[in-house]
């Protein structure tokens, strides 16, 4: 058994300019960017109650996008199940699957990124989809 739930939505931009976008963004949805450390990187959070997915902004070198990501505490048996039902691997990047759906939408399998899946994450048998 193990568990996944949606758990971030990524605007991917193809910007020399994170902060630009990040303003953009946070302006367009009415939520503030969250601290920037320099962690923070190529990232931008924009602030969300914990009962939303995570909102994030990366900069990225390929056209710009939005993306989700899905969190489980097993990548192995949560990438396995999204197989099953027809997504391929793309590529592992440091400690995340990137997948894409047999309609050609690229998305991330993550390690959770709040604190554990509660009851409102979907329990999956093994070997199941």
């Amino acid at each position: 058994m193990h568990k996944s739930k949606l758990s971030t939505f990524v605007i991917d931009c193809e910007t020399s300019d994170i902060d630009r976008a990040a303003e953009f963004w946070s302006r367009a949805l009415g939520r503030p960017v969250a601290k920037v450390t320099p962690e923070s990187g190529g990232y931008r959070e924009l602030r969300a109650s914990p009962e939303e997915p995570l909102l994030l902004l990366q900069q990225v070198t390929h056209p710009s996008r939005i993306h989700l990501d899905i969190e489980s505490y097993d990548l192995e048996a949560e990438v396995r199940r999204l197989e099953a039902l027809g997504a391929k691997r793309v590529q592992f990047v440091k400690r995340w699957w990137v997948l894409e759906a047999p309609t050609g939408h690229r998305f991330c399998v993550v390690h959770p990124q709040r604190g554990p899946i509660g009851s409102d994450g979907n329990e999956w048998p093994s070997g199941e989809s």
